[in-house]
């Protein structure tokens, strides 16, 4: 993010953007994502709700939505005595070779 706000206007400090992103997220604009590689991702909030494919090789977040996963997750719940509200699904995985 600093490198873009940098391309713009070179002044533009590292805590600059960091402070920003604060605001923004403590505001509810945007929400944050870790996925277990020690760099923070960034979504805007009402981007609607998805999961994520983390490709552990390259980094790669992939978004998806599967309605058999969200029926599941539903009827889990509901099994469990719960209803739903939220949730968040994050897959970690690596490519197959040749698509196998």
């Amino acid at each position: 993010m600093h490198r873009r706000a940098a391309a713009r206007d070179p002044r533009i400090s590292l805590s600059t953007v960091y402070r920003t992103v604060r605001l923004l997220e403590g505001a509810g604009i945007i929400e944050r994502h870790e996925f277990g590689d020690g760099r923070a991702r960034y979504e805007p909030v009402g981007h609607g709700h998805h999961d994520h494919l983390i490709n552990v090789s390259t980094g790669e977040v992939i978004e998806f939505k599967n309605e058999q996963i969200e029926r599941l997750q539903e009827n889990v719940a509901r099994e469990l005595g719960f209803r739903l509200i939220g949730h968040r699904l994050e897959l970690f995985g690596i490519p197959l070779k040749n698509g196998k």
